[in-house]
């Protein structure tokens, strides 16, 4: 659950201020456990049947064709995007590493290198058969996860508040300061990700009519949640109160010592991020298979999936060589595809299934949902487009 998300909190703080940014990472956090619990759920609702993936709960809830139509690209969006965005942190975090261990003094290496340094692992274990091939990695990911999380809020708090810190918006004009809040409405939405991924996981716990899947899906859930509040909002809150709005977008970039600390917090998002990586590129690796041998009737062989998979990370490595816009990123991919998957599409699905009665609570509480996602979804994009555009301007492709 916890991703790289985690990093620009602080970032997004600066940019939302006090108030709205407590309120946006409270509330993102209470809406996001509910809309999990209601695909935990879902997952075997139908006696018999279970749902082990999002677009075939979509085909339940909105008719075969429709349900597809509306969950796949969103789906896809958002696995891609989190791709690209852990093959730029990865190339940036081993960029950091590298500088920060021989002191400054080394040779200049471009962010494209470290790219494709941290792509080279994704080329050797994407070609693990499936989830439970990657228990270990996982683990590993979790582990590390915390890990940061925690060196990060701890080391923030070590350095102290900085001289000269300010907490006002760093945007000059009002127009600035508007699409930096809606970008930083996507930074807050991106960090929150496991939807796309959950039934996937669910898939793999055993279930009887006795013992259903949702009883220790619903327990690692609640464990999750716990330990993306003990990350998240130490991070946002320590991060924005130590460094203000001179933040970067990176919260690791900003801190430098005690070198060796730093030096292992970034190694650890790295271990963190190859974890991470392969758990949103396995459901990508199953939809490219499943349409390569039952609708193009290619065969189910190891050259197959040894062609697909590699070409799937070579893309998105090319793409984040092209687009290493960290911060932009986030608030783009947050809004666009995010904040549907996450925030609104399981309400949207739950009240087409279950249809609850006009002004019950779970009426009011899903609509209260859909509401905040689709403003969300409007938003956020826009900022974070617009934030990519900006640092295009002086960006020269393959620096």
């Amino acid at each position: 659950m916890v991703g790289a998300g985690v990093l620009s909190l602080p970032y997004a703080m600066s940019e939302l201020g006090w108030g709205p940014g407590v309120a946006v990472l409270v509330i993102s956090w209470v809406v996001t456990l509910y809309t999990l619990w209601q695909m935990v759920e879902m997952h075997e609702m139908v006696p018999g049947k279970r749902f082990d993936r999002y677009h075939e709960l979509g085909q339940h809830a909105f008719g075969k064709n429709l349900g597809l139509y509306v969950v796949v690209p969103q789906q896809l969006i958002v696995e891609v995007g989190l791709n690209v965005v852990y093959m730029v942190t990865g190339g940036k975090c081993l960029m950091k590493f590298h500088y920060l261990v021989c002191n400054d003094d080394c040779k200049d290496i471009k962010l494209t290198y470290f790219i494709m340094i941290f792509a080279s692992v994704h080329f050797v274990i994407s070609h693990l058969p499936n989830f439970n091939s990657i228990a270990g990695v996982s683990l590993a990911a979790a582990v590390m996860s915390l890990s940061y999380s925690t060196l990060v809020w701890t080391t923030s708090l070590k350095k102290g508040v900085q001289p000269d810190v300010h907490y006002g918006y760093k945007a000059k004009s009002m127009a600035d300061t508007v699409f930096n809040f809606f970008s930083a409405l996507g930074d807050m939405a991106f960090a929150y990700a496991g939807h796309n991924v959950v039934l996937e996981i669910q898939a793999t716990i055993p279930s009887t009519p006795e013992k259903p899947s949702k009883g220790p899906m619903w327990k690692g859930v609640v464990v999750a949640y716990i330990v993306v509040a003990i990350c998240y909002f130490p991070v946002a809150l320590i991060g924005y109160w130590v460094f203000g709005n001179a933040v970067s977008d990176n919260i690791l970039i900003d801190l430098d010592k005690p070198t060796w600390l730093i030096t292992m917090a970034n190694l650890f998002v790295v271990v963190h991020i190859i974890g991470g990586y392969q758990i949103y590129a396995m459901p990508i690796f199953d939809m490219i298979e499943v349409v390569l041998v039952k609708k193009l009737n290619f065969a189910p062989t190891f050259t197959l999936r040894f062609i697909t998979r590699t070409l799937y990370v070579a893309l998105t490595m090319f793409l984040g060589i092209c687009f290493p816009f960290f911060g932009g990123l986030l608030g783009f991919f947050g809004g666009f595809a995010f904040a549907p998957t996450t925030y609104f599409l399981p309400c949207v699905m739950w009240l087409s299934i279950y249809k609850p009665k006009k002004w019950s609570l779970s009426w009011i509480t899903n609509w209260m949902c859909i509401v905040l996602g689709v403003a969300l979804m409007v938003m956020s994009p826009i900022g974070g487009l617009r934030q990519i555009i900006v640092q295009a301007k002086t960006y020269e492709f393959f620096s």
